[in-house]
């Protein structure tokens, strides 16, 4: 039992593979948080690269990255999604309007359905979809200031750079 403790705590979550990789990004229709009469759905995101993060005003480690999420928006570029998981939505927009919005549109998922669907372990994570929908990237964990710089602008301007 110690050495699958030992195995257990020496693997580093962010480096989780997604079985979701270079596959075509779960389906969802989802009510907008800022204006629940309103949904947003994956087929609506198609033809631009997109960056998919999964967040809740609850979550500690979502506190951690909001800055660096907020600096990411401000670079204006790529489109930013927030999932806003298993939360209540009042808290949610306190949330951003508090601490700031990085996302061009955030859509609720309270019963964590497309969390489910997008194999979310916990939040926060995040994907990064390619202009054809495509899931090309999961990261697990708060995303910080390094991950940015050598992650995600990199591929962010590879797939912009891709024709669809």
């Amino acid at each position: 039992m110690a050495i699958f403790l030992a195995i257990g705590l020496n693997l580093k979550p962010n480096e989780i593979p997604s079985p979701l990789l270079n596959k075509p990004a779960p389906a969802f229709a989802a009510a907008k948080l800022q204006a629940p009469e309103q949904k947003l759905a994956n087929t609506d995101l198609l033809g631009q690269v997109w960056l998919l993060n999964v967040w809740a005003s609850w979550c500690v480690s979502c506190r951690a990255e909001h800055p660096v999420l907020n600096l990411l928006a401000q670079q204006k570029t790529v489109l930013m999604v927030g999932l806003n998981y298993k939360d209540d939505p009042a808290n949610a927009l306190h949330w951003l309007e508090s601490l700031g919005n990085p996302y061009a549109v955030s859509i609720m998922d309270q019963d964590g359905r497309i969390g489910l669907d997008w194999g979310v372990y916990g939040v926060p994570e995040t994907f990064v979809m390619d202009k054809k929908g495509l899931v090309r990237y999961k990261h697990t964990g708060p995303v910080t200031n390094s991950d940015v710089q050598a992650v995600f602008l990199p591929l962010i301007a590879q797939l912009q750079a891709e024709t669809p």
